[in-house]
């Protein structure tokens, strides 16, 4: 099955601002992400942060989070930039 993955507008404006390899690194989370789903243990530091919310680190500097609703094939990319400012 292929989940579709969203990524909100405020995400994307972000993710420009961030470095190439970076960029790189989501972009590569993205195809994992439409391809395996929201469940992502092969990526560093994977956790749930809620019932529907989840987030990994791109490296040590950057995070990625993302929500999933149960029965859907939609996931939602909502935050990437520093761990440090991520809203968890």
């Amino acid at each position: 099955m292929q989940y579709e993955v969203k990524i909100k507008k405020k995400a994307l404006r972000d993710l420009k601002k961030l470095p190439v390899y970076v960029q790189k690194l989501f972009f590569l989370l993205i195809e994992d992400l439409k391809a395996d789903g929201p469940i992502q243990r092969t990526w560093q530091n994977f956790s749930s942060l809620s019932n529907d919310a989840y987030h990994c680190h791109l490296n040590y500097r950057y995070v990625a989070c993302w929500t999933y609703r149960q029965g859907k094939i939609e996931i939602e990319v909502y935050y990437v930039g520093s761990r440090e400012k991520a809203p968890y």
